[in-house]
């Protein structure tokens, strides 16, 4: 018999996510999407930031203009980018994905060019850039579980003891059969 309770906890707490009555999962609220959209804006924007930071080429004049262009680029891979994958399957598939980051580095440096603090000198900044933009935004969205069918997620905590075992018949963790 169900508690009404949701089955796993929300990573923004919400409270939605759990099954609903007929056992389908409750569609999140429109608080907790826009939540979802300003944390993976936040996380793409220290991606962004990251990438100009380390990557020679990837340049930025203004905090302003960082955000801005971490809007665009998210933008342009929620509406653009599923259009070039689809026109471009055949190349993804022969390359065994690897053209997917050609197409990332495209739409960072398509983002240089329309967002003017924001510069990229060359594809091959470009490509640099989308790579580390890629890993600092999967690893954070890992972190936070925020990764779309995946449930793993990193917590960090602090002072924490474990209970110590419980104590049985057998003595320390009870009796221990080999076979």
């Amino acid at each position: 018999m169900s508690s009404g309770l949701p089955s796993s906890p929300d990573p923004l707490g919400s409270g939605t996510g759990g099954p609903d009555r007929s056992g389908r999962p409750e569609t999140p609220s429109a608080a907790a999407k826009a939540k979802t959209f300003l944390l993976r804006w936040a996380i793409h924007s220290v991606g962004v930031m990251a990438a100009s930071q380390i990557v020679p080429g990837i340049e930025c004049d203004t905090w302003s203009g960082l955000v801005i262009a971490a809007l665009v680029l998210g933008l342009l891979n929620a509406f653009l980018r599923p259009l070039l994958m689809l026109v471009s399957l055949p190349l993804v598939l022969v390359t065994f994905g690897l053209f997917l980051w050609v197409i990332n580095a495209g739409l960072l440096y398509l983002v240089g060019s329309l967002v003017k603090p924001f510069h990229v000198a060359s594809f091959w900044s470009a490509l640099g850039g989308s790579a580390v933009i890629s890993v600092i935004s999967g690893f954070l969205q890992l972190a936070l579980g925020l990764r779309s069918g995946s449930s793993a997620r990193i917590r960090f905590e602090r002072n924490r003891r474990r209970p110590p075992p419980p104590r049985g018949p057998g003595g320390p963790g009870g009796p221990v059969i080999d076979v």
